[in-house]
């Protein structure tokens, strides 16, 4: 028997040679279970066995789709889970206006922002379990769709309450993407390119806060802030368009790889499965009351509890409070218009790009740089192995000094402002926050997604609650904060925070996650 596997696995590493294919063979025991047929689809699919994970033989595996379709697929979801903030944020520019046209203070304004981000939060735990269920793509599908009618419900709204019900409605149907986005990555790419494009998406999510702002202060100051709910409701159907062509489904019930079960299975065929079996369901298993609450029971699990917390209190600084006390901050120091006061987002949306570019290329360079082979001739050799997922971590250490000095210049730079006299160097300091905020971001999303692959968009929902359960309580006592301490302190409060309760845990989940891991499996093992 081993003769037989030594013999198959020399026959493959040959036809790697006569394919004029890179030789990155991994000797692994999951690929002496593969029958030789299985291998030469592979071989012919991407030009190398090293994968991981292993794709089955079927075109509608997302792991066999060609590039352009794993990346279409990609940046719809990503704009996607982009609209959420940025439809909770593109009002924010038009608060005084709002106040005005619906005779409330201005505070009860900002609400209508506040409460969106309370829903967001709590919504995809109930999208989570039904994509699960039924697949990604009914839902994307349905939450553009209604979305897009309740845009149109707010900037018909007659009066404040009737617009912050249909935001809430907003909120609802538009949240899927922002949280399961991080199992569609996981379910299309392999583990060497995950952190790129993990990246991806946490980017878009990224700058949707300041985003929203940046492009509808313009529209409020020059067509009305009513206009700002029928863009989005534009965007909406534009997504929908976009979405039946370009947005196949992800959700794959992978077998086994054993001889009896690599042949796909012929009904149905890999187009209706990635296109039309919208109401069909792709997992079988029963939908269970407790499944919706599944995702807040990963707090048990420190590789994602430490990352997760670590994460929200720079993003709940480095985002929120940037996005949010701007307008309160800058109105009065600067008299700034709509449209000027969006123009002051441009310092995150340039950071986070930034940033990102400094996070999710690099940390897949840094976890695969010690696997990479010197050529063909070593084929046989077996690659040094993957670094433990700890080794990722070292990457966001940039991120949290970025976050701290950024929250620092901003604070100290907005003090010393002159009343009346506007400079660049708050936005300086926004700009580095947001670029340090983007690392952070990435590298410990993916480091949680690495240490719990099984657990992918289960993650992204958790980490979706807890940020954006401090993302809404922040607004209420922000404004506290400056009001005592003047905007230089609370910028030096803000980055001891980070500092503390950021940056030090992650620190000691370096030094010990790996360990906390293999415990945990010999427990429930």
């Amino acid at each position: 028997m081993r003769e037989e596997e030594e013999t198959s696995s020399s026959s493959s590493r040959d036809q790697e040679k006569q394919l004029g294919l890179k030789s990155t063979y991994i000797d692994d025991s999951s690929l002496a279970h593969l029958p030789q047929e299985h291998r030469d689809y592979l071989l012919q699919r991407h030009g190398t066995l090293a994968l991981d994970p292993m794709p089955s033989m079927d075109p509608a595996d997302p792991y066999n789709w060609p590039g352009w379709k794993k990346t279409a697929n990609l940046i719809l979801v990503a704009v996607h889970a982009m609209m959420t903030t940025f439809t909770a944020a593109a009002i924010i520019p038009a608060f005084e206006i709002i106040a005005e046209d619906l005779d409330v203070s201005l505070v009860k304004a900002s609400y209508l922002t506040s409460m969106q981000i309370a829903v967001l939060g709590f919504g995809p735990l109930l999208w989570k379990p039904i994509s699960n269920r039924y697949g990604r793509r009914p839902v994307w599908l349905v939450s553009v769709a209604l979305s897009g009618i309740c845009n149109v419900g707010c900037a018909v709204s007659p009066n404040y309450a009737a617009m912050a019900a249909c935001r809430c409605l907003v909120a609802f149907f538009i949240c899927p993407a922002i949280a399961i986005g991080s199992g569609v990555v996981v379910e299309t790419f392999f583990k060497k390119d995950r952190g790129r494009f993990m990246g991806v998406w946490t980017l878009m999510v990224t700058l949707g806060p300041p985003a929203g702002p940046f492009f509808m202060g313009f529209v409020a100051e020059h067509i009305g802030y009513r206009w700002i709910y029928w863009v989005l409701a534009i965007t909406n159907l534009v997504q929908l368009l976009l979405y039946i062509p370009f947005g196949p489904e992800t959700r794959y019930m992978r077998v086994s790889h054993t001889p009896t079960t690599t042949k796909p299975n012929p009904k149905p065929s890999p187009f209706k499965a990635q296109y039309l079996s919208i109401l069909t369901r792709i997992d079988p298993t029963p939908l269970t009351a407790l499944e919706f609450l599944h995702p807040l029971s990963l707090a048990a699990y420190p590789s994602i509890l430490i990352p997760t917390l670590s994460y929200t209190f720079v993003f709940g600084f480095a985002s929120v409070y940037l996005t949010v006390e701007i307008p309160q901050i800058f109105i009065p120091k600067f008299a700034l218009s709509p449209q000027g006061l969006g123009l002051q987002f441009l310092g995150i949306v340039v950071g986070s790009v930034v940033g990102e570019q400094l996070a999710g290329p690099l940390s897949d360079w840094w976890m695969n740089r010690n696997r990479n082979r010197d050529g063909s001739e070593q084929s046989s050799a077996r690659p040094r192995p993957r670094p433990r997922p700890e080794h990722r971590l070292y990457l966001s250490y940039l991120g949290f000094l970025l976050a701290i000095v950024g929250l620092v210049v901003f604070g100290v730079r907005t003090e010393q402002a002159a009343k009346g006299h506007w400079n660049v160097t708050p936005i300086v300091g926004i700009a580095v926050a947001a670029a340090g905020n983007q690392i952070v971001t990435t590298v410990l999303v993916t480091y949680a997604v690495d240490c719990h692959g099984e657990h992918s968009s289960s993650i992204g929902v958790f980490v979706n609650v807890v940020r954006s359960t401090w993302g809404f309580i922040g607004p209420f006592w922000f404004p506290d904060m400056i009001t005592k301490l003047g905007v230089g302190a609370s910028g030096g409060l803000m980055a001891g925070i980070v500092f503390v309760v950021g940056w030090l845990p992650v620190l000691v989940l370096q030094w010990r996650g790996g360990r906390w891991r293999a415990r945990r499996v010999e427990k429930e093992g």
